[in-house]
């Protein structure tokens, strides 16, 4: 079932927000992400073709924002500042513990797919290092192994529960 099939009042809902229809791509690709767990190039030409635009506009647009991603990813994508006052206040200690529980490296995902580790640059809440991103929610001062492993546990528990989760941040503003 393609995407204008299974979403589509919420893309001309998302459409009739802006007063160029090309404007919608950005919310298009989040929209496409979440359904797909990913943009696959099929999903790329799908949201070109409901805007219209020639593929290579979405495919610029999908290439250069670090929140969509080309390849699948946990339901969790768990980003961990390692600009400089991160890195000062534990964020490779931070970044260890991760991989220690989850039992993977950077860039990777984990076995049964809840979970990927990825390093960013300044997520812009230095004052609360080390900061640990989840889609987008900010989890900050994780200074203990305790708070990991709490943290790790919470987000298992909201991704079971059935709560409706957006690798892309689709559903932050709601």
């Amino acid at each position: 079932m393609s995407l204008l099939e299974k979403s589509g009042a919420e893309i001309d809902a998302i459409i009739a927000r802006y007063p160029q229809k090309r404007s919608a791509v950005l919310p298009l690709l989040y929209l496409a992400q979440d359904e797909y767990g990913y943009l696959t190039d099929a999903a790329v030409r799908e949201v070109a073709a409901i805007l219209d635009l020639p593929p290579t506009d979405v495919f610029e647009v999908a290439g250069f924002y670090s929140l969509l991603y080309e390849q699948p990813v946990g339901r969790w994508v768990l980003q961990v500042c390692d600009d400089v006052p991160c890195t000062f206040c534990g964020a490779e200690e931070l970044i260890a513990t991760i991989q220690e529980r989850l039992g993977i490296t950077v860039d990777q995902t984990t076995a049964d797919g809840m979970f990927t580790l990825q390093r960013v640059k300044c997520l812009a809440d230095c004052n609360h290092a080390p900061l640990l991103q989840a889609n987008l929610e900010y989890h900050r001062d994780l200074t203990t192994p305790q708070q990991v492993d709490q943290l790790l546990a919470a987000l298992r528990r909201r991704a079971e529960s059935g709560e409706k989760l957006s690798i892309s941040g689709r559903y932050a503003e709601q």
